[in-house]
């Protein structure tokens, strides 16, 4: 009877501990837990990325200097088109070395710091007044905030100051800026620089200076704002009529004369007005002058055939 009931006690102890490990099986899984283990593994993968973002983004921010200034989408576009097809070249014998294409750029990657517009007064020298010579300078940056502008003094004595034109008077030039070095810092402020005018070549007559060609923007050549205006292709109108015509502004008005700072201003708005197809056209002029220097291989082809080579050359060929 002992041995029955250890045998029935031991086979309940064994049937019991079954039950339990059958129990732990099929047991179903805690599905809250299972979503808060989930969402805090997520949570701490989240901020590891987050923070490894933003050291990425320290360190970019520490390699890009703090004056940086982005530039517009359409701008930025045009930059890179221009440096892939040019090389960039002030123009200046003052570079290191010339381009490698042969060509240089017709701006320096058409950023507003690279343009600048000039307007000069000029007073009568010599008999009659016959001779131009300069007795103001004006230089804007491309906001039309003034960079120069002075009153100087020219090397010969005046006999017209053209008061009705230049606006010059003679108290205007007392105890003005002597010429030669006026010349030194308008040329330090011009190198580089894309000059914009109206029939600037004058302003750089009086100046003595030469500046580049591909370099210079005369409003009073460009056929695109006569066209606007709607003159005769053939016909180079004033900057006052261009201005009334496109800036609806008018100047050199009165008889006080002109004043440099507003010619500046107005031949400055009038190529803001089409800086894009302007720049774009003289883009096209530039590619197609390259292309026709260009070699051609295929023309000569025909020198490598064996009739066109010396006797002795032919001879001594296996």
């Amino acid at each position: 009877m002992e041995n029955e009931g250890a045998k029935k006690c031991h086979q309940k102890i064994i049937s019991n501990m079954k039950r339990k490990r059958s129990d732990n099986h099929c047991k179903p899984l805690d599905t809250n837990k299972l979503v808060k283990k989930i969402k805090s593994s997520s949570s701490v993968q989240e901020s590891q990325s987050t923070l490894n973002s933003e050291d990425k983004s320290i360190e970019r921010l520490r390699t890009v200097d703090s004056e940086f200034v982005p530039e517009a989408p359409d701008q930025v576009r045009l930059v890179s088109a221009l440096r892939d097809r040019w090389e960039v070249d002030s123009g200046f014998s003052s570079e290191a070395s010339p381009s490698a294409s042969g060509c240089n750029s017709p701006c320096l990657s058409l950023c507003p710091n690279t343009v600048v517009a000039l307007d000069c007064e000029m007073v009568g020298t010599g008999p009659g007044g016959c001779c131009s010579e300069l007795a103001r300078c004006t230089i804007l940056d491309y906001h039309g905030n003034i960079i120069y502008d002075s009153y100087i003094q020219p090397c010969h004595p005046v006999t017209d100051y053209r008061t009705r034109w230049s606006g010059i008077r003679r108290h205007h030039l007392h105890n003005a800026t002597p010429f030669v070095e006026a010349k030194e810092e308008i040329v330090s402020i011009l190198e580089g620089k894309v000059v914009v005018g109206h029939s600037v070549h004058n302003d750089f007559e009086v100046l003595d200076i030469i500046h580049p060609c591909h370099m210079v923007r005369d409003t009073s050549m460009m056929r695109l704002l006569s066209r606007l205006a709607g003159f005769p292709r053939e016909r180079c109108p004033s900057l006052k009529m261009l201005a009334s015509k496109l800036l609806n502004r008018r100047i050199q008005t009165g008889k006080r004369g002109h004043c440099s700072v507003e010619d500046a201003q107005a031949a400055l708005d009038l190529y803001k007005l089409v800086e894009g197809e302007w720049e774009q056209e003289l883009q096209n002029k530039l590619s197609d002058h390259h292309s026709l220097y260009k070699p051609s291989y295929i023309s000569s082809n025909h020198y490598m055939q064996d009739e066109y080579w010396p006797d002795d050359v032919v001879a001594g060929s296996p």
